[in-house]
C-alpha cells in the first residue's frame, strides 16, 4: 500500500558566531580581528570564536591558554549573556512572523516548520532567505540557513554554506544527498563513533546505508536504529514549538584545585543559591538532584538522588547534595563542581504533539 503522508518544509536557522558576531557588532574596533568570547586565564575556556579566529584552529570549549597559543594576536572578551539572549528575542520574535512552529534549540539556532506559513508562501527557500535578510537588516547579524523535508537534513544543510549562506535539500534530491554526505557530517556522529565508522569501512553515507539494520545496532547500540533511519531519509520527529525545560543547573570553576570538603560546602551553598534563583525566575521545582565533580585530571563525576517531593529552596538542596559529596571519599582534588535539577513539575503539563510519519519515497510536486 503507497504512503501518503506529508512532506514538512522545516528551515534550520543558525547565527554566524553567534557571540564574536555580537561583540564585534558592539565594537566596531573588533571587526576584522581575531577575537575569542571567553576567559585567556589558565582556568578560562573559549565560549566563542570570530570566524578570523577559527582559520588559527581556534574553536569553542578550548582552554584560554591553547587559544592563544594557536593564536598569539586573538583578542579575548567577556562574554554578555544579557545581551545575547536580548538579540536571541529579537530573532526569535522575526521568526514568529512567518510562523508559530519554531523549535529554539539555543540562543543562536532554531528549526521552523513553514509547511503553512502565516505569509501564505509556497517556497521555504525564499523563507529562509527572506528571514535571513530581515535578520542583516533588523539587526546586523549574519545567519545561515538549511531547508529539507526534516529536521536533520535541515541541520546538515544549514552548515554547507556557512558563513552567510543556505542550502536546500527538496524531496527528489534527498537520497542523492545523503548518500554522498562524508559520514563525519551526519548529525549525531561524533569524533568517537566517527573513527568507529571509518575502520567498519563506513565513509560516507552510501556505505552507512548498505549496512543493515542488524549490522548497525550490533555496533552502535540503539543509535544503530537511528542512523539506519536517518541515512533513508526517514526523520519523523516534528518541530516542537513548547519544549519542555527538563532540568536547570550551575556550576562553577574553580580558580585553584579545592581538597579539603569543607571548601567545597562553601561553593556548594553558593551554587544551590543560584539554582534556587533560577528555580524561583522559572516558577518550577523538582525531585531529582544531581552533584557534579571534575576532578583536577579532568575525570567526571556525577552522583544523583530522587527525592518524594518537589522541592526550589537552597537549604533543602544543599541538605541532599551534602549527602551526596560525602556518600564517596574523594578521588582527586576537585577543580569544578556543579548542581543540577531534574524531574522538574513543568512535565507534568507536558502536552504530546501529533508527530506525522512519511515517506521520502513518495514523490510529491512541492515548491521548495
Amino acid at each position: 500500500m503507497e504512503n501518503t503522508f506529508p512532506v514538512r518544509k522545516i528551515i534550520h536557522v543558525d547565527m554566524d558566531a553567534f557571540y564574536a558576531s555580537v561583540e564585534q557588532l558592539d565594537n566596531p574596533d573588533l571587526v576584522g580581528k581575531p577575537i575569542a568570547v571567553g576567559g585567556s586565564s589558565v582556568r578560562g575556556v573559549v565560549s566563542a570564536a570570530s570566524y578570523e579566529a577559527r582559520k588559527f584552529g581556534v574553536r569553542s570549549a578550548m582552554s584560554g591558554v591553547a587559544a592563544r597559543r594557536n593564536c598569539p594576536d586573538l583578542i579575548f572578551v567577556k562574554p554578555r549573556f544579557d545581551r545575547y539572549k536580548e538579540i536571541s528575542k529579537a530573532i526569535r520574535n522575526i521568526f514568529y512572523e512567518y510562523t508559530d512552529l519554531v523549535e529554539p534549540l539555543s540562543m543562536d539556532e532554531a528549526y521552523l516548520d513553514v509547511t503553512q506559513n502565516k505569509k501564505g508562501n509556497p517556497s521555504a527557500t525564499l523563507i529562509a532567505m527572506e528571514i535571513r535578510k530581515k535578520i542583516k537588516d533588523k539587526l546586523g547579524l549574519n545567519a545561515s540557513a538549511g531547508i529539507s523535508i526534516n529536521k536533520f537534513i535541515a541541520k546538515v544543510a544549514s552548515d554547507f554554506n556557512k558563513p552567510n549562506g543556505q542550502k536546500t535539500v527538496p524531496p527528489e534530491e534527498v537520497l542523492p544527498f545523503l548518500e554522498a554526505l562524508d559520514i563525519k557530517k551526519f548529525y549525531g556522529v561524533g569524533k568517537v563513533t566517527k573513527e568507529k565508522m571509518y575502520r567498519l569501512g563506513i565513509f560516507t553515507g552510501k556505505d552507512l546505508k548498505s549496512k543493515t539494520e542488524a549490522f548497525l545496532t550490533e555496533h552502535f547500540g540503539k543509535s544503530g536504529t537511528y542512523y539506519y533511519q536517518v541515512v533513508r531519509g526517514s526523520h519523523n520527529s516534528a518541530v516542537k514549538p513548547s519544549r519542555i525545560q527538563k532540568s536547570l543547573a550551575a556550576e562553577r570553576t574553580f580558580n585553584e584545585n579545592i581538597a579539603s570538603e569543607v571548601f567545597m560546602l562553601e561553593r556548594l551553598k553558593q551554587i544551590a543559591e543560584e539554582v534556587e534563583r533560577r528555580l524561583k525566575k522559572n516558577k518550577i521545582a523538582g525531585k531529582t538532584i544531581t552533584l557534579k565533580i571534575k576532578y583536577s585530571d579532568f575525570t567526571l563525576q556525577t552522583r544523583s538522588k530522587t527525592l518524594p517531593h518537589f522541592v526550589s529552596s537552597a537549604s533543602l538542596i544543599l541538605e541532599t547534595v551534602k549527602d551526596l559529596l560525602f556518600q564517596e571519599k574523594m578521588q582527586e582534588s576537585v577543580r569544578l563542581l556543579g548542581i543540577s535539577i531534574s524531574t522538574l513539575n513543568n512535565e507534568q503539563e507536558k502536552k504530546k504533539t501529533l508527530e506525522q510519519n512519511y515517506s521520502v519515497d513518495v514523490q510529491l510536486k512541492l515548491d521548495f
